[in-house]
């Protein structure tokens, strides 16, 4: 009797492939049209009585801030499950998500950047919250860096996988900068917000349109790049046996 585990495609290729391959494009489908909608209700959405229309931004901006701290802990989760049981299908599921979470890091930063100028009179302020997200950025860029730089894939592999882990570090740090040190940065505002001081229903609908655009934008672009990583293991492999075989 074949006893398969519900979560058994995330560790078998084959069963990750059969599976990716319905739910990018179910994904992307989601994540298009949210995304359609949650602009259209950016753009429909009254103005702000203390930002005017410069709180446009913030439906770009915090969905933005918030799906990279995600892909940070789906990075993390995937370095610990390759580096602890070398789970090679986890390993591609981190180098597939590392560029992903960079996109998104610079984009909260650059429209941050573009929201902050209006707001504080300058594009950017050496506070906790920025520099921490900065900080997420360059381990992104770290992690891709170290893969790229060893000749040695499993090598590579592993000193990212720590890099990562150690990452984890910054999370909390990013989260709670707002509450733990003086900061320009206004704190939560979102369903994580304390009572009173979360987003009036006119502005959350927007909100949770566009975090679900991105979310499902990720996880669509996410399973396309393992599926590209597959693929081309596969090659490679393949590529070498032949060359073995006509030796």
């Amino acid at each position: 009797m074949d006893a398969r585990h519900p979560f058994d495609f995330l560790t078998n290729p084959e069963r990750f492939m059969a599976f990716s391959r319905w739910a990018a494009p179910l994904l992307g489908a989601l994540s298009v049209a949210a995304g359609i909608a949650g602009l259209v209700m950016t753009f429909l959405v009254p103005e702000d009585y203390q930002q005017g229309d410069t709180v446009r931004m913030m439906f770009i901006h915090i969905p933005a801030a918030s799906i990279s701290l995600f892909i940070y802990v789906c990075l993390g989760v995937a370095s610990f499950l390759a580096l602890v049981f070398r789970q090679a299908l986890a390993d591609l599921a981190a180098q597939a998500c590392a560029p992903l979470g960079a996109a998104y890091t610079a984009l909260a930063l650059i429209t941050g950047s573009l929201w902050g100028k209006p707001m504080w009179g300058t594009w950017w302020v050496w506070d906790a919250r920025l520099t921490s997200v900065l900080v997420l950025l360059l381990f992104y860029l770290g992690y891709m860096a170290l893969r790229g730089a060893l000749e040695d894939e499993q090598k590579a592999a592993r000193a990212a996988a720590i890099l990562a882990l150690v990452g984890l570090i910054n999370l909390p740090i990013v989260k709670f900068s707002v509450e733990w040190w003086n900061t320009l940065h206004q704190g939560s505002s979102t369903f994580m917000a304390k009572r009173g001081d979360g987003l009036p229903a006119i502005y959350a609908w927007p909100w949770a349109l566009m975090t679900l655009a991105y979310l499902g934008g990720f996880g669509s672009l996410w399973l396309v790049r393992i599926r590209a990583l597959v693929w081309r293991r596969r090659a490679r492999s393949l590529a070498m046996k032949l060359a073995e075989g006509g030796r």
